[in-house]
């Protein structure tokens, strides 16, 4: 192993790396581990780090156990998977578009996740597992509206980012409709939930996340390098052995359903997928997609956010999706300006 030039060689068989990367992942996860541990410490009935600890582990002090393990622990690990998710499909998203604006919120593929799990729970009263379902057919069905809208002798960026602007705009006017459909207890509870909220998650939630991470994530790495080719164009990409529009449909088919599967877990939480991957491209000043770094940018965001949720109310029933909406909102008008000052717009 050469961890001065980002090389591991087993056999005849070499991986190359970015130590830099490798560093920052595995500093995110432990900053994200930490935060996790305080959140579930947080609210009424207060808990020590130590005793979170040794409660997850099984010797916990009394009267512990349910309330980390039945009320808490599934909502901070619900979380720290969606944030997980929502930061890798943002990385494949603006990848593939070359576009920093190119991430499911602003595309409309979120809005489709969204409006087809609204489907399930105005409509038809359904559960978290049939939400989840709504969610991904939603999704993919948006995508593949936007892949065919976009598609020109393949598909570019800026085509699929435009179209998606167009299919955010019709998806939004879809679920005002719903809303209007609804009852006034089932339009409350899609509300709350279309801001993006962690609020009475259990574990049925954090199934559904992690059997969609534990599907998905591995296709994603495995395209990570061809996502670095078609980075560099179609014809690159083709001269270096790819094919480029099977690689970039098979990514936006992945990336659409971390995205779906984070909907149906926690709603759609805003900014996450937009931000986590400029952020981890700054922290590891490295080029490329950086999928891991965004991916666990995302999951510090999530559960940084919803510890700030607690710590505000004092009773976790603020949405986590208010404060990544504020935070999101300082941040693109930090960007703007840096960007006005620098001259490049």
């Amino acid at each position: 192993m050469d961890l001065a030039r980002g090389y591991a060689r087993g056999g005849t068989r070499s991986v190359r790396f970015d130590p830099r990367s490798v560093l920052v992942c595995v500093a995110l996860c432990v900053v994200a581990l930490v935060i996790t541990v305080f959140a579930i410490g947080t609210g009424r009935f207060a808990i020590g780090p130590l005793d979170v600890v040794r409660t997850v582990a099984g010797s916990g002090p009394p009267g512990a156990e349910f309330i980390v393990m039945d009320l808490r622990l599934p909502r901070a690990l619900d979380g720290l998977l969606v944030g997980f998710g929502m930061g890798m499909a943002g990385a494949v998203f603006q990848s593939l578009t070359r576009n920093p604006l190119g991430s499911p919120d602003i595309t409309g593929f979120g809005n489709g996740a969204s409006a087809g799990a609204l489907v399930a729970i105005i409509l038809y009263d359904s559960g978290a597992a049939q939400t989840a379902i709504g969610a991904v057919c939603g999704g993919l069905a948006t995508a593949a509206v936007v892949y065919l809208l976009a598609w020109r002798r393949g598909v570019h960026g800026y085509r699929l980012v435009l179209v998606g602007i167009g299919a955010s705009a019709v998806l939004g006017s879809v679920t005002s409709f719903l809303f209007v459909r609804a009852d006034i207890g089932k339009a409350a509870q899609a509300a709350t939930w279309m801001i993006g909220s962690l609020n009475g998650r259990g574990w049925s939630d954090v199934r559904i996340a992690a059997l969609g991470l534990v599907v998905l994530v591995p296709v994603v790495l495995v395209f990570a390098r061809r996502l670095t080719l078609l980075e560099m164009g179609d014809d690159t990409a083709a001269a270096l052995g790819i094919q480029p529009e099977r690689s970039r449909l098979v990514l936006l088919v992945t990336a659409t359903g971390l995205t779906a599967m984070a909907v149906a877990a926690a709603g759609p939480i805003p900014f996450v997928a937009l931000a986590a991957p400029q952020l981890a491209r700054r922290v590891t000043r490295g080029a490329g997609p950086n999928v891991l770094p965004a991916a666990w940018t995302g999951a510090v965001l999530v559960a940084g956010c919803d510890w700030a949720t607690q710590r505000v109310s004092d009773s976790a029933l603020l949405p986590v999706g208010v404060v990544t909406g504020v935070v999101g909102g300082g941040y693109l008008a930090w960007l703007l300006w840096r960007e006005r000052r620098s001259g490049r717009l």
